[in-house]
């Protein structure tokens, strides 16, 4: 092939790449797979390595990253790119549109426009007859700093307009306002990338977005997730665009800019606030970080008759969002205890208010996050809260630390208790295994009494607090033990309602082994390990004599599980309930059924969701046992079949992405009669 054709092919090659890349990044539907996007790529490396000369600023290979510079050299903006005023609530905003009005009557005939606030970093991106040829910071909205090497790295933005032959042409030149942001999901998979590799982690999306465009080394900025998304005309020449923020946005999006599909058209300003209150309703579910909504005069003229007040422009403003992160101090940092024994710590703050609530205290999720992101007592630490999220500390600000801060080691004992605290290799939470710990009475008794262990039935969380705060139960043995007299003295408690709670705790004692073991609480047995554990050991005394290596051998228990079994019937305290059971005549024995018939379900695993007409949640899980098939609580890979009901919830939509089989009751029903 001569020079010419392949000149041809190249030039088209570039064209269909920027295309796909379009189709990939802005519009998120692409066309094709990313291995035939790899040939694509791949061909053009070839024809460029023949032909270095061909080689354009604006082509798909070069967004790798440009050689690494010694600093940023100044860049001044063609037109003002400053920030807005804040407005916090609806009154502000009418305040605003009163001021303006006073300087120009029009504008309360006007229509306006809504759009997210980005939480991100801006930049000012320079397009000459079509090529981009300069992108910059906003700096101080004069002059900002030249980072084009670093944006020719981000996928979303286009290295030349229009980006299909079909759109409009483009003004000689055309300066446009954008956003530079990471994509919520993309910022923990980064994190999830980082951590694994043993690498420090980033505290938000904001922070990482700009500390990568500001990279020196531009090979740096393209492992970044960035992406973008322009909203504004700063200047333009040879050409005209739209004089409507309306029209704008429509205009850039055809030329092949990522514009926002956020943005609301407002007929008045109370349609604008009800945007931005609808906005600010929708933040949590969003795919990227706002600290707010922009409200802007759809005529662009007027706005730029209005002129600025400050540095502000007058014909728009910043509906800003109640802030879910903020900086204080780290006090102290305390330990909780939860049911099965697991130690959480959390944080004692400085009160501060963030998401429209005062916080004081907030999680740090466990000993190792506080071990990985080196925070200590005394540290002005980063606090987001989400919604109706609990506050959780995201990490430090190191730049705060004047070196009076203390490092935190976890505790050895329970703070509750003081018995010894476990951790087990390889897993991140720190244990205290002491079943009488009184920290965990109240949560050890709910879950035994729950409807999964040995269901006493109106046995709830208040009266459990009730009997507890009366001293009449310190440990599950003790519910069996209750008299009638010692009821009718507590509060709300006559002769049918006391009557009713013994004869359910009266029922318990029927339940078979496999209620039983699940009830007592013991770290990493579920109810469908418990009945594993009940088939394969029988009792109680069989279990506790057992050893590790013996236990490793039931299907489901890994080495952690084996000694978290065998450390619970070791601890002194755990044998005493146990006896304490023993006499109350709580101690039940699985009865070996004998196999009736075949077993066409062995070796297959069930998940069951939703409402079967033909079977209660229980029945279906006997039913699947007897003919030999096992029944899990979670769809994971090792699912072989999800039995769905009516109202099947996420467990269906999972078993679809994992591709797990779905069946319904009839077809269960086929398989278990080997048909």
């Amino acid at each position: 092939m001569d020079d010419d054709a392949l000149r041809q092919e190249y030039d088209a090659l570039c064209k269909e790449i920027h295309f796909h890349n379009y189709r990939y990044h802005v519009l998120d539907a692409p066309l094709i797979s990313d291995a035939e996007y790899d040939q694509l790529m791949l061909r053009l490396r070839s024809l460029e390595a023949q032909h270095p000369e061909w080689v354009t600023p604006d082509s798909p290979t070069q967004r790798a990253g440009a050689v690494a510079v010694e600093r940023f050299n100044k860049v001044r903006h063609p037109g003002p790119v400053l920030s807005l005023a804040n407005a916090f609530d609806a009154a502000d905003v009418r305040a605003w549109l009163e001021r303006i009005a006073r300087l120009d009557e029009r504008v309360r005939q006007c229509s306006f426009v809504v759009e997210p606030k980005i939480d991100g970093l801006t930049v000012v991106l320079h397009y000459h007859n079509g090529q981009f040829v300069q992108g910059a910071t906003r700096g101080d909205g004069e002059v900002g700093e030249d980072i084009t090497a670093n944006l020719r790295t981000v996928r979303a933005l286009p290295l030349r307009i229009p980006v299909q032959a079909d759109d409009p042409q483009p003004p000689r030149t055309l300066v446009v306002r954008g956003e530079v942001f990471i994509y919520s999901r993309d910022f923990e998979r980064l994190n999830q990338r980082l951590q694994e590799a043993g690498e420090r982690t980033y505290l938000n999306p904001r922070n990482t977005a700009a500390g990568s465009l500001r990279q020196l080394d531009a090979s740096i900025t393209a492992q970044r997730p960035l992406t973008l998304l322009t909203y504004a005309v700063v200047a333009v020449e040879g050409g005209e665009v739209p004089q409507t923020q309306w029209g704008l946005l429509r205009y850039l999006r055809a030329l092949g800019f990522p514009v926002t599909d956020l943005a609301a058209y407002c007929a008045d300003l109370e349609t604008a606030i009800a945007a931005c209150q609808k906005l600010n309703e929708q933040r949590e579910s969003l795919p990227y970080e706002v600290d707010g909504a922009v409200i802007k005069l759809d005529d662009l003229q007027l706005a730029a008759e209005l002129g600025f007040v400050g540095k502000d422009p007058r014909g728009a403003m910043a509906f800003k969002f109640p802030a879910r992160e903020v900086t204080t101090v780290l006090r102290e940092i305390g330990v909780n205890v939860g049911r099965t024994g697991v130690l959480t710590p959390y944080a004692v703050l400085e009160p501060v208010e963030v998401g429209g609530v005062v916080v004081r205290q907030a999680t740090l999720h466990n000993f190792d996050f506080i071990a990985e992101k080196d925070i200590r007592v005394g540290d002005r630490v980063l606090l987001k809260r989400a919604g109706d999220v609990i506050p959780y500390v995201i990490g430090p600000v190191l730049d705060a630390r004047t070196g009076a801060e203390q490092p935190f080691a976890p505790p050895q004992v329970c703070p509750a208790c003081g018995q010894a605290v476990e951790h087990l290799e390889g897993e991140v939470a720190w244990y205290c295994v002491n079943a009488a710990c009184p920290a965990q009475v109240l949560r050890n008794l709910e879950h035994f009494v729950s409807r999964g262990a040995m269901d006493i039935v109106g046995l709830g969380e208040k009266i459990v607090a009730q009997l507890v705060e009366s001293g009449l139960v310190g440990d599950i043995a003790d519910l069996y033990t209750l008299r009638k007299e010692d009821l009718l003295r507590l509060d709300g408690f006559a002769e049918k309602k006391a009557d009713n709670l013994l004869s359910a705790i009266e029922a318990s004692r029927e339940r078979p082994l496999e209620r039983l073991l699940y009830g007592l609480g013991i770290r990493g047995v579920g109810e469908v390990m418990a009945a594993d554990l009940a088939r394969q050991y029988g009792s109680l005394d069989a279990l506790a004599a057992t050893s590790e290596a013996d236990l490793q051998q039931v299907q489901g228990v890994g080495p952690n599980t084996a000694k978290a079994i065998v450390d619970w019937f070791a601890r002194a305290a755990n044998r005493n309930l146990l006896e304490k059971l023993r006499t109350v005549g709580v101690w039940p024995v699985a009865q070996q059924k004998p196999q009736q018939g075949p077993q066409p379900l062995t070796g297959l695993t069930f998940v069951v969701t939703g409402t079967l007409a033909g079977f209660s949640r229980e029945q279906v899980k006997d039913y699947i046992q007897q003919h030999g098939g096992k029944v899990t609580d979670s769809v994971s890979k090792k699912t072989d079949y999800l039995v769905a009901g009516e109202a099947a919830g996420s467990k269906l939509e999972k078993a679809r992405s994992l591709g797990v089989r779905v069946i319904d009751e009839a077809t269960l029903r086929k398989l278990a009669e080997g048909k």
